[in-house]
């Protein structure tokens, strides 16, 4: 029988990344696990990201703006590194209005309440001279993985809206070691190091956590669909030797096994038709 490992432990744990341990792994499982997670967590986990734009007297990317020192493709590339926290609808809008010499952030959007920017010192672009102004509105949108504007729904947008690449995955990178230890007398058991690094939208363990519900539904899936019933659930009710009143009403009632009939409260079996007492 395949032995099962220790529980997960935190060895370093640094603002947004941890390393997580997982030892006495089965010979082989190292690999097998650690890839599972690394895969669902680069994947498979919901973000927010920026995916338009509009600039005011902006009509394309390739454009530059008067007294501001980045032209419109490193702002946008700016715009992209802001990270999001939607807490409510799918969507959301922000904007940002700034004049006069300033070294606009992430900090200077107006934010509706249902968004959080998680690192608001993000640089957003330079305005060099006292006269210059700059007026930046964003749509925010939840998403998984990495969605090419080209691919997206298109919509009919106003004049000067430009569509982005979005990178919704919360995880900035992920990364595993495995390593022999002993377990026994064994000395080929694994032990895996994983480390990860979010955003700053959800801490590694929630991630961590995501990830492992991700794989455990699946896999229930499939255990679910596959299995045969358990004996309870094909037991009948014939083979409790009941009374025939009491056999009749039960499947009067549609009750024809013992897992049904251990469902049942007994007010609710009280209120079959000819059960009684």
């Amino acid at each position: 029988m395949i032995s099962l490992p220790l529980a997960p432990k935190i060895l370093k744990e640094d603002k947004n990344k941890a390393v997580f341990q997982i030892e006495a792994l089965y010979p082989g499982f190292g690999v097998t696990i650690a890839n599972a997670l690394r895969r669902v967590l680069l994947s498979s986990l919901p973000g927010c990201a920026v995916t338009e734009v509009k600039i005011k007297g902006v009509s394309h990317e390739f454009s530059t703006i008067d007294g501001v020192l980045e032209d419109v493709i490193i702002i946008i590339q700016n715009l992209k590194g802001l990270r999001f926290k939607i807490f409510e609808g799918e969507s959301q809008t922000a904007s940002l209005k700034v004049k006069g010499e300033k070294t606009v952030c992430g900090s200077d959007f107006k934010l509706p309440t249902q968004v959080k920017l998680a690192n608001p010192s993000q640089h957003i672009c330079t305005l060099t001279s006292s006269k210059a102004d700059i007026e930046i509105d964003i749509v925010i949108e939840r998403g998984m993985g990495y969605e090419p504007k080209d691919i997206r729904k298109k919509k009919k947008s106003d004049i000067g809206t430009m569509a982005l690449d979005a990178i919704f995955t919360p995880i900035k990178s992920v990364s595993f070691e495995i390593e022999n230890m002993r377990v026994g007398d064994r000395t080929n058991f694994d032990r895996v190091n994983l480390s990860i690094e979010t955003d700053g939208t959800l801490t590694p363990e929630e991630a961590f956590l995501d990830a492992c519900h991700i794989l455990v539904d699946h896999f229930s899936l499939f255990l679910n669909a596959l299995a045969p019933a358990k004996e309870e659930e094909k037991s009948k009710i014939e083979e409790l030797d009941l009374s025939g009143r009491v056999a009749d009403a039960l499947s009067k009632g549609g009750i024809k096994t013992i897992s049904g009939l251990s469902r049942k409260t007994e007010k609710a079996l009280r209120e079959l038709e000819g059960m009684g007492d």
